[in-house]
């Protein structure tokens, strides 16, 4: 069923672009077909890896993929829009309006322009993008503290071995004293991904290099993997937290398994355990890679909850449907009670879907800063 739904645009652009073309049959037979292959993309994943999140097909066949995927999405949601004018024409009295068949074939031509700048926006290594966050009672030895937040590299054929060496090196050069990935690191087998993370072994900051899984992780070899990026230098906080110090001054960061972990037979999901035992009077930054149980933490005094999971909606106006199933939260900064949740729109991106038109990747530098308040009057 979930690969027949994927189908139906394929299906639809057929009907209504290539089938009323004057061409031969057997082209416009050709072009149908093509355009079937192209709609069942995640189903060949499926049958090259075995789940439908790790297409193993060389990098250039994932990248056309995701560019005749995209360009299916886009024309599809094109189309609809002008058979809807098409048909509010018809209610108007006297001729009504027309909506020129050329229109039809005009936006196959820009949904596929579209597509590729959507595909090389994804595929791209992030700029960097930098954020201040005031956080109450920081004490002054972290004012001017920075961190740096990867998330969602979604390692893969589509983002392999030379991307993540690129993230690496430009992650080093910009001299911050923590980095912290909020999961979502692979998307293959340890096989199959083993030098494609080795770059990860580079990461290099003062204060270490802290992740934790996200849902992806669930998905392939979890305990592996966990001891994999352990093998590569990486801490790992999975319900728990490290104490960081600048002389008697501390800062909590903690970490929390994903919200599917339970389903994959892995510990829950436990913000009490994360935080047990944590000095009182330290404030928590944590990390969470679903944004969604934000108001918990935030009942529970964490300071700076970092997460990703989202991709910032990829497309503009689809990010309102990332965000309802995401508690409202989708890109940026929110003030969640007492607390700032920051929903990083993501390094990478899941292979399955790499496109990206609005909402960018990026390398987020966080500079943390003691909240002023304002003057009473």
């Amino acid at each position: 069923m979930f690969h027949m739904i994927f189908g139906l645009p394929g299906l639809y652009i057929i009907a209504r672009v290539v089938w009323p073309l004057p061409w031969p049959f057997a082209l416009k037979a050709a072009v149908a077909v093509l355009l079937l292959v192209a709609s069942q993309y995640h189903l060949w994943s499926r049958l090259s890896s075995g789940s439908v999140f790790a297409p193993e097909f060389p990098r250039a066949l994932v990248v056309l993929f995701n560019w005749a995927f995209g360009t299916l999405a886009l024309l599809a949601t094109m189309l609809i829009a002008l058979d809807l004018v098409a048909l509010a024409g018809r209610l108007v009295p006297g001729n009504g309006w027309i909506v020129p068949v050329g229109w039809r074939y005009a936006a196959a031509v820009l949904a596929m322009l579209l597509s590729a700048v959507a595909v090389q926006q994804a595929l791209r290594v992030p700029p960097l993008k930098d954020v201040a966050i005031e956080i109450e009672n920081l004490p002054p030895a972290f004012d001017g503290y920075r961190l740096l937040q990867l998330t969602d590299l979604h390692l893969s054929r589509l983002f392999p071995e030379p991307w993540a060496r690129e993230v690496v090196a430009r992650s080093n050069a910009l001299g911050v004293d923590l980095v912290v990935i909020t999961g979502d690191l692979i998307d293959g087998s340890l096989a199959a991904r083993r030098a494609d993370v080795e770059p990860l072994r580079d990461l290099r900051a003062p204060d270490g290099v802290w992740l934790i899984p996200g849902n992806h992780e669930y998905f392939f070899e979890y305990a592996a993997w966990m001891r994999r990026y352990a093998d590569l230098g990486l801490s790992v906080l999975a319900n728990r937290h490290t104490v960081l110090r600048r002389g008697d001054e501390a800062l909590v960061l903690a970490g929390v398994t994903d919200l599917s972990a339970a389903h994959a037979g892995q510990p829950a999901h436990d913000l009490d355990a994360a935080l047990a035992g944590a000095p009182a009077d330290a404030p928590v930054i944590l990390l969470d890679h679903q944004p969604r149980a934000a108001a918990r933490a935030a009942a529970k005094g964490v300071a700076l909850q970092l997460s990703g999971h989202t991709h910032g909606g990829m497309i503009a106006g689809l990010d309102r449907l990332v965000a309802r199933a995401n508690a409202g939260f989708v890109s940026g900064a929110y003030a969640v009670g007492g607390m700032t949740l920051y929903v990083n729109n993501g390094t990478g991106l899941w292979p399955g879907f790499a496109l990206r038109l609005g909402p960018p990747s990026e390398l987020t530098r966080i500079t943390l800063r003691t909240a002023v308040r304002p003057r009473a009057r």
